[in-house]
């Protein structure tokens, strides 16, 4: 595969064993892409049971990939989640690097490959262990919370991560556990905006930014109004706060499936990365999905090819310094044992169209 050729065909055997699969994603991939991806598929859930390996494939990742071949889906959250109860040997990660750094920094005794070494994240990016190091002498008497869209030598120099799903509760527990009334919170400054309209805790915030979330804007929403007015808004925190003031709803990827699965709106928009709307929508075929999405370049560097080699090769596999990992296992455990909420968190929208000022380093 890492040549561009194609070695397997679209035998009736290979029909049959993707049935299930063509059945659930006919609608968002045409019937000439399918011939070419079903072997693929069959092939790399071959492998997968062959080599004890399990993939995790993040919301963003493109159908095939998520229903096809994706053994754990979900965000941020979930997927750390289950990199820290998988048994398998071996864990591909269907997403970008910092998600597959944070399953080394749980597992570290599993091989965790990641399909594309240059799948990054511009939040990732966007700050650096030194940033942290000097922000904790700036601030020296308050607990610094990092997104988990942060790399592992960020996270080892933190108190405690958090996702979109959980950053309220975590910020939240975490002054309340040191006794402030102000916490740091990296590295995503939209993140922290909307965060700090849903607490009484004052934030401190950088000013890194998601390049897919920062795209959107209130005109956007604002003509989605006009052109679908019995459409529901569905905005992600990573947006700007102009955005989540005039959506329906705000929540992580996962509340807002939980939204679309549980209310099962007619007509719905999701402000998020494109293959999400596709993903979610053949799991709910009774709602017509409007798409005005942006596309990660990071996410779509990941494809059933690469997949299929990084499984075939054993390629490329992460690996963290083991004194990194020590101390950000610690950060991202002491977010994996917070309870779980009984159902996916959303942002309150009445607290969203209120403004808070949030300190930027």
């Amino acid at each position: 595969m890492a040549d561009g050729t194609q070695p397997f065909a679209f035998t009736a055997e290979v029909e049959a064993a993707t049935l299930p699969l063509w059945e659930k994603v006919h609608k968002h991939v045409t019937p000439m892409e399918w011939r070419m991806q079903a072997p693929l598929i069959a092939a790399i859930n071959a492998l997968k049971r062959q080599k004890h390996a399990v993939i995790l494939a993040h919301n963003y990742m493109t159908p095939e990939i998520f229903h096809g071949v994706g053994d754990y889906v979900g965000d941020s959250l979930g997927l750390a989640r289950e990199a820290a109860r998988s048994d398998a040997r071996i864990i591909v990660q269907a997403g970008v690097k910092f998600m597959a750094e944070t399953s080394k920094v749980l597992c570290p005794d599993k091989t965790v490959l990641i399909p594309d070494l240059r799948a990054g994240c511009s939040l990732a990016a966007s700050i650096t262990a030194a940033d942290v190091r000097l922000i904790r002498r700036r601030y020296p008497d308050l607990p610094i919370v990092a997104y988990v869209n942060t790399t592992a030598e960020v996270k080892a120099e933190i108190d405690i991560c958090c996702t979109s799903a959980n950053a309220v509760q975590v910020v939240e527990q975490i002054a309340a556990e040191w006794g402030v009334d102000k916490v740091v919170l990296l590295p995503d400054e939209f993140l922290a905006r909307n965060v700090a309209r849903q607490t009484a805790v004052k934030i401190v915030s950088w000013q890194g930014r998601c390049e897919v979330h920062e795209r959107f804007d209130a005109d956007d929403i604002r003509e989605l109004r006009a052109a679908y007015p019995n459409a529901e808004i569905l905005a992600h925190p990573e947006c700007p706060a102009e955005v989540i003031e005039l959506s329906d709803f705000a929540g992580s990827t996962a509340a807002m499936q939980n939204y679309v699965m549980t209310r099962k709106p007619k007509q719905v928009v999701l402000i998020t990365e494109c293959s999400m709307a596709d993903n979610v929508a053949c799991e709910a075929p009774e709602t017509e999905f409007v798409r005005p999405c942006n596309l990660c370049p990071h996410m779509k560097r990941i494809t059933l090819e690469n997949i299929y080699d990084c499984l075939l090769y054993d390629r490329y596999e992460v690996l963290v310094d083991e004194d990194v990992a020590a101390r950000a296992r610690l950060a991202v455990q002491r977010m994996i044992d917070l309870p779980p909420p009984l159902k996916p968190a959303r942002y309150d929208m009445v607290k969203a169209r209120h403004h808070v000022d949030v300190e930027l380093i």
